[in-house]
């Protein structure tokens, strides 16, 4: 107990606390730019009462992993309508994008080389570790180096794994160089679509889709279903070999407790909602320009949004701190990230855009971002400390 009570003084002297902050059903009546509900689909009454009907008829819980009695005729659908949708062969339904992931790269990169990009996600890092293959990270967005990595390996089979747009920094990834490249050296690419499902391509199919890499037999995608489609959940997408090879040893996938009935349903109601409106995506990267205007107008660090991710880079995660909090007394609830979510010195405050984000609602963004701007202009009072 000592021990961690020193290392938690040490995190807390770095300004790196974290604290549990249960809210409201209404954001504790704060504008909510922090969640990942990027169509404001979450509490669409369309998909809450798709959710409820899925309850009554299947359960509370799926009773099961998917291989003993897990897997209903809706987890079944709801497959088949995601690979449908995004231009896949098949689809493997999981209780979270995270397990996705680990069960991805962990099963189909085993004992092998596997080249991952250093901005991907957390779930991608920690499934890299339990691959037992050997792991290169290399710099964020530069497929030179991937292509070099590729080229100089001694193992048999290879594997290249990137986020499709970046969590943090909101980029989108090189997917045509990438794919190049791993089609040159005999490697398979692994997508994590989780911030580019609904948001990114035709009818938010994906930013694989967008490149003309869906449906590729040499290219497995991840999703989650619980940003864009406002439920809970994640899916594996990929080839038939793919999908079987995660059902016989895929160990999030064979362990873990089914998907729960009411978040297939859902899903399921999502996917119809986002393909009878195909102007949603298009929306929610519309409202994310506008608040990446905001931000740069008032002298913030920021980038271009390829999706509904915008970071305002701000330096000290102290600072950070204070940013968010500010942001809160101005009526906005914003993310803060902190290492180790993004590197040293690039703590930043993560605004995310919704499809259903109204005009006036940029009126009390432009309030808490200029409060924001004036306290970076203003004394350090030991950010860096």
């Amino acid at each position: 107990m000592d021990r961690l009570r020193a290392a938690a003084a040490r995190r807390e002297e770095a300004g790196l606390r974290r604290d549990l902050r249960p809210r409201t059903p209404d954001h504790d009546g704060l504008l909510d730019l922090a969640s990942n509900d990027y169509l404001g689909l979450s509490r669409d009454e369309r998909i809450v009462e798709a959710a409820v009907r899925a309850t009554r008829e299947w359960g509370a819980g799926s009773t099961g992993s998917r291989l003993v009695t897990g897997s209903t005729r809706l987890h079944a659908e709801l497959e088949d309508r995601l690979a449908a949708f995004a231009g896949a062969s098949g689809a493997l339904v999981f209780s979270s994008g995270y397990l996705a992931n680990l069960a991805a790269v962990a099963a189909l990169g085993r004992d092998g080389l596997i080249v991952s990009d250093a901005g991907n996600h957390a779930s991608i890092v920690d499934a890299c570790r339990l691959s037992r293959s050997r792991v290169v990270v290399t710099p964020h967005g530069d497929t030179e180096a991937v292509a070099k990595v590729l080229a100089e390996r001694h193992e048999e089979h290879a594997l290249v794994v990137t986020d499709a747009v970046f969590s943090v920094d909101g980029d989108v990834a090189p997917l045509r160089a990438l794919h190049e490249a791993a089609v040159r050296h005999g490697a398979l690419l692994v997508v994590d679509e989780a911030h580019a499902l609904g948001v990114v391509g035709d009818h938010g199919r994906g930013a694989a889709h967008a490149a003309g890499l869906a449906g590729r037999p040499d290219v497995v995608r991840t999703v989650t279903l619980s940003k864009s489609l406002g439920s809970q959940g994640g899916a594996v997408l990929g080839a038939p070999e793919v999908i079987g090879t995660l059902v016989d040893t895929g160990r999030s996938f064979i362990f873990d407790t089914g998907l729960a009935p009411g978040c297939a349903g859902a899903a399921l109601a999502a996917l119809d909602l986002l393909e009878a409106s195909p102007g949603l995506p298009a929306r929610a990267r519309e409202r994310a320009r506008e608040l990446a205007a905001l931000a740069r107008g008032l002298g913030l660090e920021t980038a271009d949004p390829a999706a509904a991710v915008v970071p305002v880079v701000l330096g000290p995660p102290r600072l950070a701190l204070a940013a968010a909090a500010l942001c809160a007394d101005h009526g906005v609830r914003v993310g803060c990230f902190r290492p180790p979510s993004v590197p040293q010195g690039r703590a930043c405050l993560r605004l995310t855009a919704r499809a259903d984000l109204r005009s006036d609602d940029l009126v009390v963004v432009r309030g808490a971002l200029t409060a924001v701007a004036e306290l970076t202009k203003g004394p350090s009072r030991g950010w860096d400390r």
